[in-house]
């Protein structure tokens, strides 16, 4: 599961570009959004790349 902070979000999009599966986009306002999130298969690229800390992965018990 993804978990995210918009506003800490600057809107670079490297975690956009990185997604494997493409779950991710940014919104309106340049801010991360998750949007396809039954297709994350919680690999940790854009929690790895992300430069603000604005998001990230939370392992399902």
């Amino acid at each position: 599961m993804l978990k995210t902070k918009p506003r800490f979000c600057k809107g670079c999009g490297i975690c956009v570009e990185f997604c494997p599966k493409k779950v991710l986009k940014l919104d309106d306002l340049a801010k991360i959004e998750v949007a396809q999130p039954d297709d994350c298969v919680a690999c940790g690229q854009c929690e790895l790349r992300c430069p603000d800390y604005a998001i990230f992965v939370i392992a399902d018990k």
